[in-house]
């Protein structure tokens, strides 16, 4: 394919490297990734950045590029690399990135992203494909598919309905953040000496720190064009230039400006950033909560949003993490902050939690009605259901191997002047219930939580007694 150094000699990984398949990438004949591969390998090796650079390819015709370059590389989701590619450019300054799309996965899934990270304008390098269709995929009409143009969901041609076709080089040559953009094709050998040149220029003002630079890549298709490799340049020359002219839309001339230091990923000074001390906590746990589990307790707690159920998922997950275990806590909020559904999945493992997700906990504790009747009959046989009989009034028939204790969280709290806590009354009735976690445990992990509320902790602490209070009558 090339002579350039940043060419792998064998393609170990299309089809491990066997026979033809190990010197020939997997695009289609004539198709133009073949050539814009070549071109940025070369203008690599020319800078001499080969060590630095990092390449960003998402899903699409592109999504293989780890294939053929031998530099650093990642894969991104659908639409994602200009963000992945700042992750990289921050977290490494020095780092050279390229962020190498297609017109499906740029102009349309990652739009936003793509406007978003060339107004930033920090010094990363765009090579944008433009094919005119959804290459990989099965040939969908793309963002810059032109008009009357035919695919795969668009079989009578792109028509008015449609909207007309994207031009990506002006759009971003409008942003403020760009300092070059221009455009380029690959259809004669005049044409291919200033794709040659643009790509070059555009990652040497990267390596300068100047700025972001974006080229868009006129470039063949002849699989879902059904033409020869020759007709499909023609195409691209009668049809697509056009449509999309050639040319430099932006170029500035700035000075070097991205001085950056890489940022320091010490955990001390982590903890320092976030607040947070670097004491060990005091652990009260003699061992994992074998009783429940034997390494992964899940659990699930609902209610409507204001109910405090996310607040205390939270502190179960600090609670077990403070114990040395591992914890996740995934929020689900309904569309208001209040009044709408909202649960959570915690999980408690001794190791490592393996999925987060909680669809059939061994704990339930519902504040409402309607968070018992959905997720009461999902709970484990020989679980423990723990819910608010202030307003559930009527519960759920649930296995009988299943633990119910209905506890008046919202009784209790209003009676101690404080409605919000009864998230609090909760906690201690789940500890009661389960002994999930030694009292002292649970009550740290509050008293963490309100170390700039102090005034409030006894409250917390009373609440916290009545909950388990309520599950010890239940018990005698």
């Amino acid at each position: 394919m090339s002579k350039t150094s940043v060419i792998y000699d064998k393609f170990e990984r299309h089809s491990q490297g066997q026979g033809l398949k190990g010197h020939a990438t997997h695009y289609c004949p004539g198709c133009g990734h073949g050539l814009a591969h070549k071109f940025l390998a070369e203008a690599i090796d020319a800078l001499g950045i080969q060590d630095r650079t990092v390449a960003v390819s998402p899903v699409g015709c592109s999504v293989f590029l780890y294939y053929y370059f031998d530099v650093g590389n990642t894969q991104a989701a659908h639409g994602r690399a200009p963000v992945v590619a700042l992750g990289h450019k921050f977290a490494n300054p020095d780092s050279v990135v390229i962020s190498y799309q297609g017109d499906g996965d740029l102009a349309s899934i990652g739009l936003a992203e793509t406007v978003a990270t060339a107004q930033l304008g920090a010094p990363i390098t765009v090579i944008f494909i433009n094919n005119a269709i959804y290459g990989m995929t099965g040939g969908q009409m793309a963002p810059t598919t032109l008009m009357g143009q035919q695919s795969s969901t668009s079989p009578a041609g792109r028509d008015q309905y449609n909207g007309q076709p994207m031009k990506m080089a002006e759009l971003i040559a409008g942003l403020d953040g760009p300092v070059y953009v221009e455009r380029v094709a690959l259809f004669d050998a005049k044409q291919r000496i200033k794709a040659k040149k643009a790509i070059q220029k555009a990652i040497k003002l990267q390596v300068e720190g100047r700025g972001y630079s974006f080229i868009e890549v006129l470039a063949e298709c002849p699989t879902h064009l059904k033409m020869s490799p020759e007709e499909t340049e023609k195409w691209v020359k009668e049809c697509m230039e056009p449509v999309y002219p050639l040319g430099v839309k932006k170029d500035l001339t700035v000075e070097p400006w991205f001085h950056r230091n890489a940022p320091c990923f010490k955990g001390e000074k982590i903890l320092a950033l976030t607040g947070a001390s670097t004491e060990r906590p005091e652990r009260f746990c003699k061992g994992f909560p074998t009783q429940l589990d034997k390494n992964d307790v899940s659990l699930k707690l609902a209610g409507s949003g204001g109910d405090g159920a996310q607040t205390a998922a939270m502190l179960i997950a600090r609670a077990a993490i403070s114990e040395g275990f591992d914890a996740t806590h995934i929020p689900s909020y309904g569309p208001e902050s209040r009044g709408g559904t909202s649960y959570a999945d915690v999980h408690v493992a001794e190791d490592e939690v393996l999925n987060p997700g909680s669809p059939d906990p061994q704990i339930l504790l519902a504040f409402n009605a309607p968070s018992l009747a959905k997720f009461g009959p999902t709970v484990r046989k020989g679980g423990y259901v723990i819910y608010d009989s202030s307003v559930v009034t009527e519960a759920p028939v649930l296995d009988p191997s299943i633990k119910v204790f209905p506890v008046p969280f919202t009784g209790i709290a209003t009676d101690l002047g404080k409605a919000v806590v009864k998230n609090i009354v909760a906690l201690g009735a789940l500890q009661a219930a389960t002994n999930i976690f030694p009292k002292e445990t649970l009550l740290s992990a509050i008293g963490v939580a309100l170390k700039d509320k102090c005034a409030l902790i006894p409250l917390n602490e009373e609440a916290f007694a009545w909950g388990i209070k309520s599950v010890e009558a239940l018990n005698s």
